[in-house]
């Protein structure tokens, strides 16, 4: 079950919003991807329980991701609690991924937040040994990631770097857009959310864009790290 990547959200949409570029992008390189969405979202205004699996689905085979997981967490009141933590241990562990995406470290949702920090805690957790966890009956091996990058979502936030997403646009689009009863649909009777207007939408757009000319391609999607990055070469950065 090992996978190179495993990216977190609080709710179903999360991911895509903030990576779904570069998971597209690396799951065009080979690299093998899992989704953990911690709750279902099911306190959103608009859709169901029900319409927001199948969303989160259609997803996922757009972005070509190769197993995606809902933790069923409590939407609205996420707590970074032993119970939490342990549920995202079991996941680290499982998928032993080398590098976590997660949540924005400050935003406009207070789940966003903490979810970044439920997620950054049980990244430490998952690998101390005295921390035992079994998976269908067979204890799990102890695992740490290497890397935690958070993404960024509603808040402007000051990126630490950017992924040079240009190729990978329309599937992050196209990935969002399959949530059909989150965003923008001029055709919905339900009730208008600040996620669910043209400006949102459009939103998606100009916001990469103006990453991508700060850094010199087209559209880019920022993240930020508290560890300090370091490289072996300069192969694939954009000069």
């Amino acid at each position: 079950m090992k996978v190179d990547i495993v990216a977190f959200g609080a709710h179903p949409d999360d991911v895509e919003l903030g990576c779904g570029g570069t998971l597209a992008k690396l799951i065009a390189k080979g690299k093998k991807v899992a989704i953990v969405d911690l709750t279902k979202g099911e306190l959103g205004t608009r859709g169901t329980e029900m319409t927001r699996k199948k969303e989160a689905e259609d997803a996922k085979n757009i972005l070509g991701v190769h197993f995606r997981e809902n933790l069923h967490m409590k939407d609205g009141f996420l707590v970074n609690s032993q119970d939490y933590q342990m549920r995202i241990v079991e996941m680290i562990r499982k998928y032993q991924p080398e590098i976590i995406f997660a949540n924005a470290i400050d935003d406009r949702h207070p789940d966003h937040a903490k979810g970044a920090k439920l997620v950054a805690d049980a990244c430490f957790l998952s690998g101390l040994v005295k921390i035992e966890t079994e998976l269908e009956g067979s204890r799990q091996e102890v695992w740490r990631p290497k890397h935690i990058f958070n993404y960024i979502q509603w808040k402007h936030i000051e990126p630490d770097f950017v992924v040079d997403i240009s190729d990978f646009m329309t599937h992050k689009i196209d990935a969002c857009l399959a949530y059909q009863t989150q965003f923008y649909n001029p055709e919905s009777k339900e009730p208008l959310t600040p996620i669910a207007t043209k400006d949102f939408l459009e939103s998606l757009t100009y916001r990469a864009q103006d990453l991508g000319r700060l850094s010199g391609v087209q559209y880019a999607e920022g993240f930020t790290t508290e560890k300090l990055m370091a490289f072996k070469n300069f192969d694939g950065l954009v000069l």
